[in-house]
């Protein structure tokens, strides 16, 4: 483990672990900390690139791999450059932090409290807690503080790369409560790389594609969420599990693939605004998971339970 307070304005921090016992062969997981960015790397493949500096409004997972090392996620692209990759995002006290266009909301970057290579279940993992404020840009106030917790692994029993994201969000001093609204699609959202796209399939663990929103998009409340499309050329399925202690469980899911292709964990702010008081953070986890080729529900209904029991 790694506690960081300071840094140096030009620095390169690696963290690695790799068992006692390890051939020289074995691969290691290691956590790269540059200006900028910090990344984890399986050996020589990167499995995920974090952006959390230097960027226009929020702290981003830019890059997450397969297995295989195919990367699912896009970053700003020209049509919505407000999507990056996978982020998240609502809007505080009438401040929108999702959008970009209009005086938007910033999360800036305050410190990573720790960094770390380690074990979990006795699987290897690499992963950071970072320190966050969401200010106001018209006054420069202080909206909400986050403590923001990822970690990455490889699934050896069911050859999946799995994210773990957890975020605290706590209301400042001098603040007795904010409250969280949005549209329909606010929340933990991920645009996929172009070629993903096309004839992508979307399917969930309740089984039902749910309410049409408009065109193309819909709503639906399940315990996962699942997307399966080609990555330049090769198959990837990408799921993410919405954890059963989450508010307002099981997620609402925001899917989308007209135009383009778009999965979001909301919190259903559109109907239902959040209060958060000064003395009770709210706290919630979300696992993304992928594999190479067409994962089964089965498949991924079984890692679900996994994940719950282990978490």
């Amino acid at each position: 483990m790694r506690s960081i307070k300071h840094l140096p304005a030009v620095f390169l921090l690696v963290v690695a672990l790799a068992s006692p016992s390890a051939l020289p062969a074995e691969k290691p997981i290691r956590v790269i900390v540059e200006p900028n960015t910090l990344s984890i790397h399986d050996g020589t493949s990167v499995l995920m690139r974090y952006r959390y500096d230097n960027v226009p409004f929020k702290p981003c997972v830019q890059e997450l791999s397969t297995p295989s090392g195919t990367n699912v996620l896009r970053d700003s692209p020209a049509d919505h450059k407000h999507h990056h990759a996978l982020m998240f995002a609502v809007a505080v006290n009438g401040v929108n932090f999702w959008e970009e266009q209009k005086a938007p909301g910033r999360q800036v970057h305050r410190r990573f409290a720790e960094v770390e290579a380690d074990k979990r279940k006795g699987i290897p993992c690499g992963g950071f807690v970072e320190r966050l404020n969401w200010v106001n840009p018209r006054s420069g106030g202080l909206l909400l503080t986050e403590s923001r917790k990822i970690e990455v692994s490889h699934s050896e029993d069911f050859n999946a790369t799995l994210l773990s994201w957890q975020s605290s969000l706590s209301v400042p001093r001098g603040k007795e409560f904010v409250t969280l609204t949005g549209s329909h699609y606010f929340g933990l959202g991920m645009r996929f790389v172009e070629s993903m796209d096309a004839e992508g399939r979307f399917r969930n663990a309740a089984g039902r594609m749910g309410e049409v929103v408009r065109g193309d998009e819909r709503l639906a409340r399940a315990s996962w969420c699942a997307y399966t499309a080609a990555a330049n050329g090769k198959p990837v399925t990408v799921a993410v599990f919405g954890h059963p202690d989450n508010l307002r469980d099981p997620t609402q899911w925001f899917t989308m693939t007209k135009p383009f292709a778009y999965l979001s964990a909301t919190l259903n702010l559109h109907r239902e605004p959040l209060e958060i008081a000064r003395d009770k953070p709210l706290v919630f986890r979300y696992t993304v998971a992928l594999w190479d080729g067409e994962a089964e529900d089965e498949q991924i209904g079984r890692l679900y339970q996994k994940w719950v029991r282990d978490s």
